[in-house]
Parts: structure tokens; C-alpha cells; sequence
């Protein structure tokens, strides 16, 4: 790749040249990584035979700290090898939606909402808020958000289906036992040399004041974005951009992935009926429970993976959860 990179015509085809170099940045950070744990694990090794060399302990503490980083350096890099579908090292359009069950479901929403955006930011991705429906009371009717960075795709679809959380509801005068139900899904955010054709004829585009759940969540604007694909019915929203022009390129990003996202899933009828029609948001269908009473657990009910700290998972702590995840799918597809 150095040797194509150092021809003098490179950049005669701008793109082409971008494209390799973003590919060789790539291939340099493996291999800067696996060098780097190589020099840690040699260094760790030397520190441990001179402090029993020396019976000088004092060092146990900055070894053991060390070890653990070089494990998660390790955690990740296995990640990344089991995270080799075609599409999983782009970025991700991540929806969230409520089940029935209004004020309740739309609370359970916001909060899934949080702890996404809590995993997201301790996972180093950039997030871009599209569009964020405020819920009658409460919560979140709707929350659309892109994730940029390598793997968002891959790691965001193990997370793609039906949450559950069983609680006593803040909302119930009687204190009484709630279950709540929000499912979440996600697409790539496909490639621009992807082609996907769209005719401006089969585009209904609309304009409206920015609205939604505030703070940090919304830009109120004048110059939000609603772009719907007639034929399909498909929708793709955005208003948190300044510009009416950044909200309407952001828009038509959304709907061309969703567009080929359901163009992708037209082509593989099959592996659909194998994998089984979309679930309901609602009981049985849930792919993991978030229980904080009468106990306190999170349980994913494919992996069969427990956690009793639910807190942390809320805050975003999730990786343990992905990991086994990818795990169980690469012996069990």
C-alpha cells in the first residue's frame, strides 16, 4: 500500500487517493496496536522478574493495573475480529420506539435513549441527535440518532430488538409494579458509492420548527426536515442542524440507508423467514429485562448473561453485554 500511495499520479483521482489512505491508517493502527501490547507484555515481564529478583512488591499494584489494560486492549482487539460482516464497520442510524403502554413505555424510552448516548460516549463515537419526539407528559415518543465511528454498526446491532424493564412506576400513585416495553433498531449508514436510486418525483419534502424533548437533545430551529418516500411510505426526519440545507443533506443520508436497508432485505426474503419475522414490542419478544424490583437484574435472554449492577448498565456500561453477544452469534450462526 506504500509503495501504490508513493506513485506520483496518485491524486489525479482525488477519491481513490482518500480511500487508500484512510485504508492505510486503518492497517497502520492494527498493527501499531498489537506492537504495542507486545512491548507492554515485554516490559510487564521484565518488571515481574526484577521485583521477585529484588522481593521488591511494592510494584504488585502498578502490575496489576497494567495487566488489566493490557486484558481490555486484548478484549477489544478479539471485538474486532468477530465483527466482520459486510456492513459492520460503518456508522449507525440507531432508532429507539416506545411499546404500548404510553407514559410508562415513553419514560422506558428515554432512559434506553440515555444509556445509549452514555455507551456511546465512553466507546469514543461522535453522535449526531436527528430528531427527538417528545412524549404526552413524559418520556420520548420517538428518538433517531446517528453513531460515527469504526464498528458502530456492528456493535449497535447486538443491541437491536425489544428491552424490557419491570419497576415500581414513579408515575403510580399506588406504588405498583410496571413493565415497560422499547425496542430499538438499527441500519448502516451506507457508503455514497453505494448507489441508490431515488426519484425527486417519489419525495414529499417538508419543512417545520424544530421541536422535541429540549436541552440537549433538540436546536430549536426554524429549519427542521421531514423527507418521506412515497412509494415506500419511508419517512427520515431531521431538525437538529442549524441550516435547513445540513437538516435536508442529513435527511436524504437517513433515507437512502433505509431505503437500502429495506432494498437489502427484499433481496434476502429467505434469510428473513430464517431469522424470523420483526417482533411485536410487547411480552414474550424482549431480547433483554432490566428488573429493579422486587430484585435488582439485567438479564439478556440470549446470551443468558446477569448483571446485579443495574445502575451501571443504565449509565451505559454495556460492554460486557455486546461482548458476549458477539460472542454467542459467532458460535451459534
Amino acid at each position: 500500500m506504500d509503495k501504490e500511495l508513493s506513485k506520483p499520479d496518485l491524486w489525479e483521482n482525488q477519491e481513490r487517493a482518500k480511500k487508500l489512505l484512510a485504508e492505510r491508517s486503518e492497517l497502520q493502527g492494527a498493527v501499531n496496536l498489537y506492537r504495542d501490547m507486545e512491548e507492554k507484555l515485554s516490559d510487564l515481564r521484565e518488571l515481574y522478574e526484577l521485583s521477585l529478583e529484588e522481593e521488591d512488591f511494592s510494584v504488585e499494584e502498578e502490575i496489576a493495573q497494567e495487566v488489566k489494560e493490557l486484558r481490555r486492549l486484548i478484549s477489544r482487539l478479539e471485538e474486532e475480529s468477530l465483527l466482520s460482516g459486510e456492513f459492520d464497520t460503518y456508522d449507525a442510524v440507531v432508532s429507539i420506539h416506545p411499546g404500548a403502554g404510553g407514559l410508562e413505555s415513553q419514560d422506558w424510552a428515554e432512559m434506553l435513549l440515555r444509556m445509549y448516548l452514555r455507551w456511546s460516549e465512553k466507546r469514543g463515537f461522535k453522535v449526531d441527535l436527528n430528531d427527538v419526539q417528545a412524549g404526552d407528559g413524559g418520556g420520548i415518543k420517538s428518538a433517531t440518532f446517528t453513531v460515527h465511528g469504526k464498528y458502530a454498526y456492528g456493535l449497535f446491532s447486538s443491541e437491536k430488538g425489544v428491552h424490557r424493564l419491570v419497576r415500581i412506576s414513579p408515575y403510580d400513585a399506588s406504588r405498583r409494579r410496571h413493565t415497560s416495553f422499547a425496542s430499538l433498531d438499527v441500519i448502516p449508514l451506507i457508503d455514497t458509492e453505494i448507489e441508490v436510486e431515488i426519484d425527486p418525483k417519489d419525495l414529499r419534502i417538508e419543512t417545520f420548527r424544530s421541536s422535541g424533548a429540549g436541552g440537549q437533545h433538540v436546536n430549536v430551529t426554524d429549519s427542521a426536515v421531514r423527507i418521506t418516500h412515497l412509494p415506500t411510505g419511508i419517512v427520515a426526519t431531521c431538525q437538529n442542524e442549524r441550516s435547513q440545507i445540513s437538516n435536508r443533506d442529513t435527511a436524504m443520508r437517513i433515507l437512502r440507508a433505509r431505503l437500502f436497508e429495506r432494498a437489502r432485505q427484499d433481496r434476502a426474503k429467505e434469510m428473513e423467514e430464517l431469522r424470523g419475522a420483526r417482533k411485536d414490542i410487547g411480552f414474550g419478544n424482549q431480547i433483554r429485562s432490566y428488573v429493579l424490583h422486587p430484585y435488582r437484574l439485567v438479564k439478556d435472554h440470549r446470551t443468558m448473561m446477569e448483571e446485579g449492577n443495574v445502575d451501571a448498565v443504565l449509565d451505559g456500561d454495556l460492554d460486557d453485554f455486546v461482548d458476549s453477544y458477539l460472542h454467542w452469534k459467532a458460535t451459534n450462526q
